[in-house]
């Protein structure tokens, strides 16, 4: 069950740092970490973050850093000296952006004798579509764009990317790199609203899929019993990452085979 909590990213998506930090004292043994966005950011700022910390708890800082190469590097710094596990850029800021930051992070953890956290790329947000997509220019189809965009992600030396569960497979398939991490938002319980979410999957198929984290806000938050909510996603969780029962022909074939 503990592999299972700690791919569970729970969303503080809440407007003060006291609601947090109780969500993250009574969340923090059930989950294996929680996404810092960009309304508890802007409502309690960084102190929020070190408080988190400071109990025990990872964060996925979620503000989606997009900006001239040194502005976003220097904001990768500042993370880093946060102590965050995660924090993400914007793919489509281009190569240069992406390098910058990575190198320093890396520089920074090494000299201040720092854990370095994972720097990971948004690719395509789960709440756009391909009307959005050709609204902004984009004629490409969502799939494709991500594909794209994890690509540069890996060459620029990023740690993973940000991608709707369902361009899993695209993505697995265009970098073949076991430990690049895939951060999916957009999860939904299997029986759970969309709220305004477009390209969302259930937490179950998700894993299956091959997420290596869950990021999900509202359908904990919202709901009556926050901790029951996070425990039953984590059980959906844990049910999709045993091995499929094989046929007992298949069994026996294979046992046959060993002797």
């Amino acid at each position: 069950m503990s592999t299972a909590k700690n791919k569970l990213i729970v969303a503080l998506d809440v407007d003060d740092a006291s609601r947090a930090l109780e969500l993250c004292d009574a969340l923090r043994e059930s989950v294996g970490m929680f996404k810092v966005g960009m309304q508890l950011f802007t409502a309690a700022g960084p102190d929020v973050v070190r408080q988190i910390v400071s109990r025990g708890g990872r964060v996925f800082l979620d503000l989606k850093y997009h900006d001239i190469p040194n502005t976003v590097a220097m904001a990768g710094v500042e993370a880093t000296r946060l102590g965050v596990s995660i924090f993400n850029v914007h793919a489509s800021g281009g190569s240069e952006m992406m390098k910058r930051a990575a190198e320093a992070v890396a520089e920074t953890a090494q000299r201040e004798s720092l854990a370095r956290p994972k720097v990971i790329a948004v690719t395509v947000l789960t709440s756009i579509d391909q009307q959005t997509l050709r609204q902004i220019g984009i004629a490409e189809d969502a799939e494709s764009v991500v594909t794209r965009f994890a690509s540069l992600a890996k060459q620029s030396g990023l740690d993973g990317v940000v991608a709707s569960a369902q361009e899993i497979g695209r993505i697995r398939d265009a970098v073949l790199q076991p430990d690049f991490l895939i951060v999916t938002p957009g999860i939904r319980g299997a029986s759970g609203s969309s709220d305004d979410q477009r390209r969302t999957m259930s937490a179950g198929d998700a894993v299956k899929a091959g997420a290596d984290y869950l990021v999900i806000g509202r359908p904990i938050l919202a709901a009556p019993d926050p901790i029951d909510a996070a425990r039953r996603i984590v059980e959906e969780i844990a049910a999709a990452l045993k091995p499929e029962p094989q046929p007992a022909d298949f069994a026996e074939q294979s046992h046959m085979q060993s002797v």
